[in-house]
């Protein structure tokens, strides 16, 4: 009996087995002037004849388009060119063997290809691969593929976790990208720690009960404990300074985090899509193609929010939404401050039929629904603010569609102010490209 395809390089998520140029893309509707620089997303694309144990195993693959004066100048496809992608195996002690396949980022001049468990890989413009980047030396461990960048100050804070002592360290640098700042966060233990948040005056760190475990052999060797507590770290961004943790006593695992800041009462408020047990080890079934997976990557984790009182050393904790969503995003001018709004992908069921991009209003409780039709997998939906914006969802959101049914891709440009309105802008790429992870908007003046 011929074994199934695992479901992390079937489908939507099937690789691509080259890399291509194309030029002068078809673009229906209006793309807007201000959208003038490059829309770039990373993900898992294993090389032909390479089965991953795990979906977050897979080598890098980049894709990117290139807008300006209201064209789609170009899209391309890249491999990071990492040791990895040569087969050089992953150990955990050479950080330069990185699969480099989770985000791509651009701060202080440099673009960068991420996976928290190595170095960054820095790539050109146009995504080739220049080389490992380690900060001028001062980084020696691993960074996170989720680094947050500060709208005020331009600094970028970012964390290495590790499942052996130290287990967590907090560094920050500045906006040309010089490290100023590394320290070991007291009180972490061995969780798998993906993303975290900061508030204007924190740096929130999450101790989640998926936690460092030998007898898990998927090449991700992390499992959920019922006897590990979930934590919420929050340490001062301003330091040398010691970490508060709290301990929850709902236990969950958060995988991405939408946002997190003080409120009026000097809280500190955490958001983002929760996964209890059960949806984080049959979403994990997914991950590694294991008997009893679902029909998608994500098995229930849902909309919450955490707030924190440093006053009294209390926790509560609420749920916002009953949809199940994940990779959450939002205007990211707003990190660290209090947003209203954020979006995510919508995943079928509870009444929903296909895949969705989902704007929640969190001072309404209110959702609206953007309905991709049966066969297509939207992406992350990245936001950029409208030229002449005021209010926090003027602007749009860039995601790729897979469309199963075409064997095609469409790089769309919603309405953020109003998901109910059509497509501002569709541009058609030239292949499906496969579902993919992590991505961002870069403007030219960058």
């Amino acid at each position: 009996m011929k074994e199934l395809a695992k479901p992390y390089i079937s489908d939507h998520f099937r690789p691509v087995t080259d890399e291509i140029t194309a030029h002068e893309l078809t673009v229906h509707g209006s793309l807007p002037p201000e959208l003038n620089g490059r829309y770039f997303r990373n993900g898992h694309n294993p090389k032909p004849g390479v089965t991953p144990s795990h979906w977050f195993r897979g080598e890098g693959m980049l894709h990117g388009v290139r807008l300006a004066n209201g064209r789609a100048e170009w899209y391309r496809n890249r491999w990071v060119k990492t040791p990895f992608l040569d087969g050089v195996p992953f150990t955990g002690t050479e950080l330069d063997v990185s699969a480099a396949a989770t985000n791509i980022i651009f701060h202080g001049g440099r673009y960068l290809a991420l996976q928290e468990a190595n170095l960054p890989w820095e790539v050109t413009s146009e995504l080739e691969t220049v080389g490992v980047y380690d900060f001028g030396g001062k980084l020696t461990s691993a960074m996170t593929a989720h680094p947050k960048e500060d709208p005020v100050t331009g600094e970028l804070h970012f964390f290495s976790y590790s499942p052996f002592p130290p287990y967590l360290t907090y560094y920050v640098a500045d906006a040309t990208g010089e490290i100023i700042r590394s320290q070991v966060v007291d009180g972490s233990g061995p969780s798998l720690m993906h993303d975290f948040a900061i508030t204007r005056e924190h740096a929130v760190f999450i101790n989640s009960p998926v936690v460092f475990d030998h007898a898990e052999h998927s090449g991700i060797p992390y499992r959920w404990h019922d006897d590990v507590p979930f934590r919420i770290g929050v340490m001062p961004r301003t330091g040398p300074a010691k970490a508060t943790w709290f301990e929850i006593d709902d236990q969950a695992a958060i995988l991405h985090v939408t946002n997190s800041y003080v409120d009026q009462w000097g809280r500190v408020v955490l958001e983002g899509p929760r996964f209890d047990r059960a949806a984080w080890e049959t979403s994990w079934k997914w991950w590694v193609g294991a008997p009893g997976y679902g029909s998608t990557f994500d098995a229930g984790s849902t909309f919450h929010r955490w707030i924190l009182d440093p006053a009294t050393g209390k926790a509560t904790d609420e749920a916002l939404d009953n949809l199940t969503t994940e990779f959450p995003s939002m205007n990211d001018d707003h990190t660290g401050s209090a947003n209203r709004y954020s979006y995510a992908i919508a995943f079928p069921g509870a009444g929903l039929s296909g895949y969705h991009t989902i704007k929640f209003d969190t001072a309404t409780g209110e959702r609206q629904l953007f309905s991709h039709g049966e066969g297509r997998l939207p992406g992350e939906a990245v936001f950029v603010p409208a030229g002449d914006g005021t209010r926090e969802d003027d602007g749009y959101l860039l995601t790729i569609v897979s469309d199963l049914r075409a064997d095609a891709s469409q790089l769309l440009v919603l309405d953020a102010s109003n998901l109910t309105n059509d497509p501002i802008a569709t541009i058609e790429l030239p292949r499906r490209v496969p579902a993919g992870i992590h991505g961002h908007w870069i403007e030219d003046h960058k």
